[in-house]
């Protein structure tokens, strides 16, 4: 006789039950270890809630081959993300000892000037942040250093902070060197440049609006202060040789990316063009690098780039956290979230909970605003109770990728409303990684900064703005 639940569907409580306790589970893991629950713990919580989803499934009788199997698709289908991941850290590595990065930080802090100091931050935050894929070290290096001019000028320390912040994050968020970046379409079934060029009709509007507030806001106050960031540039002038030259790399890839290049393609032209501009450029950074000029220890600092960590050192300690990269070597943390997250996501398919979740959800959602504000609210509630940005984009990614693909639209719909609403409002609460660290490096509390973080809290409204009116809303169709 065949057991009651082995041709049924999961009831909806019971498909939320591996969810609840990944929640639960990631929110205790990320009180206890804070900033480093991304270095491992994290990763194993979701092969946890793989393990409960898996229990419910032999309660069930899912077959173990069909959970296996759909694990398997799932990991298939982020082997292009993976790769692509890999050469983001080598273009890094090759993008730092080439200058490319210290050169756009270089030319970026020439912009600043005490009356346009805000708007001014907002900008070299974001090609700083662009540049190095990073809001984090942005924050941490360049957003300390225009803390203290802010300070000196005389401006609030919070609107400072909001205008440093709302910068990163737009850097951040468009940069492919960005792990956010490129996670978010892994989750939604993406492709990375698809991706962030349809990201770009709700992330320039929303840092307009940034820009405007930010403009006027200049004219509120007067200043006589001088924004002094000579002692910087002189930092990077005495090791790196800055030219304008190295922007043809940046320019090259960008040329190639809007030519609908493939990413990996494109990802390792820039790999390579890095390494032959700190051939042509940067000869004493390789000999400082590597103790001697031969051509064994050239090759070695070239590759020590490409795959494991590389620092280089300038007079400025401030730029020595700034100018180092993980290479390949850097990104297997975010690899290994993302292989945890297809097994997690693969046995809650295999066992349909995801099929009874979506159904769900398009049964409440019967329009595609409210698939958009679903997904919204969602990231946002993934923010507040497991405390970690990375999983707001992993878990309603997977849970609403489905919905989405069921509803006509394509993938870039769900990896943008992820970034839109996932990834900038971390920053917004105090108790997640992303609120606990900007706070803490800048030294300017939350409640502080938060009203002035405009681009972060206008992103969810930009995208929601976007489906009510329906625009740009793209199909499958078109895909």
């Amino acid at each position: 006789m065949k057991n009651k639940h082995s041709d049924s569907s999961l009831p909806l409580h019971t498909a939320l039950i591996p969810l609840f306790v990944l929640i639960v589970l990631l929110a205790m893991n990320v009180w206890v270890y804070g900033d480093n629950a991304l270095s491992g713990s994290n990763q194993f919580i979701l092969l946890v809630g793989g393990a409960v989803a898996a229990l419910v499934g032999f309660v069930y009788k899912r077959s173990y081959k069909t959970m296996l199997d759909k694990v398997a698709d799932n990991l298939k289908s982020v082997t292009g993300a993976i790769l692509i991941l890999l050469f983001v850290g080598a273009l890094a590595g090759t993008w730092l000892i080439g200058g490319i990065i210290p050169g756009m930080i270089y030319y970026g802090l020439q912009i600043l000037h005490p009356s346009i100091f805000l708007p001014a931050c907002v900008v070299i935050c974001a090609l700083i942040s662009l540049a190095t894929g990073s809001s984090w070290t942005t924050s941490a290096t360049v957003g300390i250093a225009l803390i203290g001019i802010g300070k000196a000028l005389g401006i609030p320390v919070g609107m400072v902070a909001g205008a440093v912040i709302s910068g990163a994050y737009f850097g951040d968020k468009l940069s492919p060197l960005s792990d956010t970046t490129n996670l978010a379409p892994a989750m939604a079934g993406g492709d990375l440049f698809k991706h962030i060029r349809y990201m770009t009709l709700t992330t320039v509007p929303s840092i307009l609006v940034t820009l405007t507030v930010f403009i006027i806001l200049s004219f509120t106050f007067s200043s006589n202060g001088v924004a002094n960031t000579s002692g910087i540039l002189d930092s990077i002038d005495s090791v790196f040789n800055i030219n304008i030259w190295l922007f043809l790399v940046p320019v090259i890839v960008i040329f190639l990316i809007v030519k609908k290049t493939p990413p990996l393609v494109a990802l390792f032209i820039g790999t390579v063009l890095g390494a032959l501009s700190a051939l042509i450029f940067q000869q004493q950074v390789l000999t400082n690098l590597g103790g001697t000029s031969s051509l064994e220890n050239t090759y070695k600092v070239i590759m020590d780039a490409i795959t494991v960590n590389t620092q280089i050192q300038t007079t400025n300690p401030m730029l020595n956290d700034l100018f180092s990269s993980g290479g390949m070597e850097g990104m297997l943390g975010t690899i290994w979230l993302i292989i945890c997250a297809m097994v997690f996501g693969g046995i809650m398919d295999g066992i349909g909970a995801l099929a009874t979740i979506s159904n769900s959800l398009l049964s409440w959602a019967q329009t595609t605003f409210q698939l958009f504000a679903s997904t919204v609210a969602s990231c946002l509630a993934i923010n507040i109770t497991a405390s970690d940005q990375y999983l707001s984009i992993v878990v309603p990614g997977k849970m609403f990728q489905k919905a989405y693909h069921e509803r006509g639209l394509a993938p870039e719909n769900l990896s943008r409303t992820l970034e839109d609403s996932g990834t900038v409002t971390s920053v917004l609460i105090p108790w997640n990684t992303c609120g606990a660290y900007q706070s803490g490096v800048l030294g300017v509390s939350v409640a502080d900064y938060f009203i002035y973080a405009i681009f972060n809290w206008i992103s969810p409204f930009m995208t929601l703005f976007f489906a009510a009116l329906n625009i740009k809303i793209k199909q499958l169709k078109d895909s």
